[in-house]
């Protein structure tokens, strides 16, 4: 973690009309930084190194689906969490991944500054890519702390977004099959 972040932190606190150097502020910007650090991983994270290798042969070809991963994230706009589940299918074409994988590539693009819609996005091409799937989907449901803390603070607003890809954008029966065993339909 670069000691400019920390001291960013201790820069913003005094711009807030706080002092840092009181008792209970006084690693606050060293924590915040270590935090942010964190909550941003990702961008030193490859999709290479989040599968390691985990990509096996099989012939099976029918729909694999793994629903509610958390992730949590950073909204770009205003660097404020959004954080749900996320539900992925893809149908494999002779190579399977395995399954903790999916939460680690989720997890690689959560941990970035994002819009909902571009990480639904970055999530299907990742597991397309690595896979070579016949179809992939994803859907994202997330609540945004910019839109529930501050702007209009609507408590219960949740976002959805989705991804199809291959066999489940082009074909309505294998993506109703998607969405009945996620709960979507």
């Amino acid at each position: 973690m670069p000691p400019s972040l920390t001291d960013h932190y201790r820069n913003i606190i005094k711009d807030l009309g706080e002092n840092p150097e009181r008792d209970g502020l006084l690693k606050t910007p060293e924590r915040a930084a270590k935090a942010m650090a964190f909550l941003t991983e990702g961008y030193h994270q490859t999709l290479e190194e989040v599968t390691n290798g985990a990509v096996f042969e099989a012939d099976n070809d029918e729909m694999v689906v793994v629903k509610d991963i958390e992730f949590y994230s950073l909204c770009e706009h205003h660097l404020l969490p959004f954080f749900g589940k996320a539900h992925i299918a893809y149908i494999p074409s002779g190579k399977v991944l395995g399954l903790s994988k999916f939460a680690r590539i989720t997890d690689m693009y959560a941990r970035r500054l994002q819009i909902q819609e571009q990480l639904t996005k970055q999530i299907a091409e990742a597991i397309q890519s690595v896979t070579d799937a016949k179809g992939v989907g994803v859907i994202l449901e997330a609540k945004h702390m910019c839109m529930t803390m501050r702007g209009v603070q609507k408590q219960n607003s949740w976002m959805t977004t989705s991804m199809m890809l291959g066999g489940l954008r082009h074909s309505q029966n294998t993506r109703n099959e998607f969405l009945n065993l996620v709960g979507h339909r």
